[in-house]
């Protein structure tokens, strides 16, 4: 039987820790989890932070988008997850038309925090009214920009955001507002590195990039990804460690290895 690993003497991690990653200049990792098994093996080897994300619509459920995704869903997958995680930070995304008004983001913000004991919520898009009033209630918020999974029917498909110039000035001052908003974190999704860059200069607050360059505050993959495992192609801007590993454990290990090492992500998974 497989044991989870003790809760004693382990420290949660908290945004504060974060934060002062970010000024010492130590990298930040993160992965995504949505089971209680794989959220054991993580803390185990050492992660900083597990996204519950709304991802699971496509490498749990089989779906082609991350729509489909409900509330209930993250509530349930958070709650398995948090089951088995004494140390790594835990952030669940708010899915899509959950977050419409700040009444209703709260609402759903707060049934991820009491119900699955989430620490932070995140939510795509430029929306500083929203994070401005959860923030208000109590509730860390991560804000997302870049490439919006939930918006992939406007945006017309997976693609590079912020290669125009005018298109990259309006992701770094959307950030700028998120920041100002109240945002705790950034996660900055498929954008060339040397924006990346930019914004993690640019902002207080870590910036966890997924497909951003090296030069993030940390980074997040998609947990089946690294693992070679899923329905969908993997994105170039992940990597397959278990290749190279003789389990899940030591292909997690590699990864947090190499983010911290600042030997991921190197220039094949990078968009210039």
């Amino acid at each position: 039987m497989t044991q989870y690993p003790s809760q004693e003497n382990k420290k949660s991690l908290s945004i504060i820790d974060l934060q002062a990653m970010k000024q010492r200049g130590e990298k930040i990792t993160c992965l995504t989890a949505y089971d209680a098994s794989f959220s054991a093996v993580l803390d185990h080897a050492g992660i900083d932070l597990i996204l519950v994300g709304d991802s699971l619509g496509m490498v749990i459920q089989g779906k082609d988008t991350t729509i489909p995704v409900r509330v209930d869903d993250i509530v349930y997958h958070t709650q398995c997850v948090t089951q088995a995680n004494p140390r790594a930070f835990i952030v669940a995304d708010l899915p899509f038309l959950s977050y419409s008004t700040p009444e209703a983001a709260a609402q759903n913000a707060a049934r991820l925090m009491q119900q699955g004991l989430a620490q932070m919520v995140k939510l795509e898009g430029t929306k500083p009214e929203i994070i401005n009033f959860l923030v208000a209630q109590g509730i860390p918020v991560c804000g997302h920009l870049g490439l919006l999974p939930q918006s992939i029917n406007q945006l017309g498909g997976y693609l590079v955001q912020g290669k125009e110039k005018s298109t990259a000035d309006k992701i770094i001052s959307d950030a700028l507002k998120l920041e100002q908003a109240g945002a705790s974190l950034l996660v900055l999704e498929c954008v060339p590195a040397v924006l990346g860059k930019n914004i993690a200069n640019q902002l207080s607050i870590p910036v966890i990039g997924i497909g951003a360059g090296v030069d993030c505050d940390g980074q997040v993959l998609v947990l089946y990804d690294i693992l070679d495992i899923g329905v969908s192609h993997r994105p170039r801007f992940s990597k397959n460690y278990l290749q190279n590993a003789s389990s899940v454990a030591e292909a997690i290990s590699n990864y947090i290895k190499e983010v911290k090492q600042l030997r991921f992500p190197s220039s094949e998974h990078t968009y210039q």
